[in-house]
């Protein structure tokens, strides 16, 4: 269960916030043998991890579109319109990102410009084990769609029998991918760098993973694939004064807790009681949840931690840049203006961290590992670069040509002082001066 921590001195907070950890390099020894292989071997490399690790034996690894469609009917009626709900409001969302193009004169002649161009082609991977998340193909694969990412290929682990979860098929299809491959882990990464005969190569790669795929996203980025983000276990941290429900924030921390043995979650309160009640909520809780185990292993490492006033709490929490961030708080719309360091923020007592995980719009592939405190989550942006633009005129050349001569003679870069003198001496020699 949580340990309790009543008001830590601010010079503990560091080693107190620790994430818990792994040893990148001893992982990295048993990936990159992985990726290897099939940068080497490419489909013979995926067939023969496919069976060595999931026990998948065939050499089938792109969907058929009769799974697809059979992946429809095997769906409640019901998950399909909650699935379609979620749909609507993650697109809203991501669609009201979409910028105009930025043009402005920023010198007499001196026309800059900078617009939004979809990455041509994406990976998403989307894990298949213990929680097949079907959620994420939304998460991900709508932004793709409205950025208009012309090729878009999705990898995910199959079972035993070639299967996928009826879900991921039938939202891959809703929200436009049609290219479904069946490979998961650190092979799926690598497939999606390098290309094989039945994975494109892709230009960046989006989705959560175990700690060998976190590896192998890496390792590729290191070799020139874009990746969304550096990211590690899932975690939340919740702020909870005395108008917090225990009940509610019990069921928050588990929510997370449930993701993996890795996973951390953290109570940062400024009431005792509130902290008492919270862990009688969260035994009384537990005891009724399905993966109890992994929530019960989360939690021996997670904490609550009582500090003395709100401004303290902030302080703490900013420090540690949670992915998840709940303020169980009176004024919390007040509160949250001093938020500088977060992935996700959610607000009172009736916005659980679940609802973002799912249908209220915004993305839930967020910056894990302290990462939040220079990272933002997934958004539109990740599916675009911005490219800029200018074009000078007759004026524009002489507006700013005389300042860029003297600012590359004094960096001794005489190449770019001539790139402008050049023009300007024909501009002169022509008699337009």
């Amino acid at each position: 269960m949580m340990q309790i921590i009543k008001f830590p001195e601010k010079s503990s907070w560091e080693n107190l916030l620790k994430r818990p950890v792994q040893d990148e390099r001893k992982l990295a020894a048993l990936v990159e043998p992985i990726l290897k292989e099939v940068k080497e071997e490419g489909d013979d490399a995926l067939i023969r991890l496919n069976k060595k690790f999931d026990g998948y034996d065939s050499k089938e690894l792109i969907v058929a579109k009769e799974e697809i469609d059979q992946a429809e009917d095997a769906l409640s009626h019901d998950l399909k319109m909650a699935i379609l709900m979620a749909k609507d409001n993650i697109s809203r969302f991501h669609e009201a990102q979409q910028q105009e193009e930025l043009k402005i004169e920023t010198a007499p002649g001196v026309f800059c410009s900078r617009k939004s161009v979809a990455i041509e082609k994406v990976g998403l991977y989307i894990p298949g084990g213990t929680a097949p998340l079907f959620s994420t193909v939304l998460m991900l694969g709508i932004p793709a769609g409205i950025a208009g990412c012309h090729e878009v290929i999705l990898c995910t682990p199959p079972g035993k029998n070639g299967d996928i979860h009826p879900a991921i098929l039938y939202t891959a299809r809703l929200v436009g991918v049609d290219k479904i491959i069946k490979t998961g882990g650190a092979q799926a990464i690598a497939a999606m760098a390098y290309g094989t005969a039945s994975v494109p190569r892709v230009y960046k790669i989006f989705g959560p993973g175990n700690q060998y795929v976190t590896i192998a996203k890496q390792l590729v980025n290191a070799e020139n694939t874009a990746i969304d983000m550096p990211a590690g276990p899932s975690e939340v941290a919740v702020l909870a004064d005395e108008n917090a429900i225990p009940e509610f924030v019990a069921a928050d921390l588990l929510s997370q807790a449930e993701h993996g043995v890795d996973s951390q979650v953290i109570l940062v309160s400024t009431s005792e009681a509130v902290i008492e009640k919270t862990k009688l909520a969260l035994a009384a809780q537990l005891s009724r949840l399905p993966r109890k185990k992994i929530a019960e292993e989360s939690l021996n490492h997670s904490m609550a931690l009582l500090v003395h006033n709100q401004e303290e709490a902030l302080a703490l929490l900013n420090q540690y840049g949670p992915e998840h961030l709940i303020l169980a708080v009176e004024h919390g719309i007040e509160v949250a203006k001093s938020v500088t360091n977060a992935g996700s923020v959610f607000i009172g007592n009736f916005s659980p961290e679940a609802v973002g995980d799912y249908a209220s719009g915004t993305n839930h592939t967020l910056p894990t590992n302290g990462f939040a405190r220079a990272y933002s989550g997934v958004s539109l942006d990740s599916f675009v670069k911005k490219i800029t633009f200018q074009q000078l005129s007759r004026e524009g050349i002489k507006s700013i040509g005389k300042a860029v001569e003297l600012m590359a003679e004094a960096e001794e870069l005489m190449g770019h002082k001539e790139a402008v003198s050049v023009r300007l001496k024909y501009l002169n020699d022509k008699g337009d001066v």
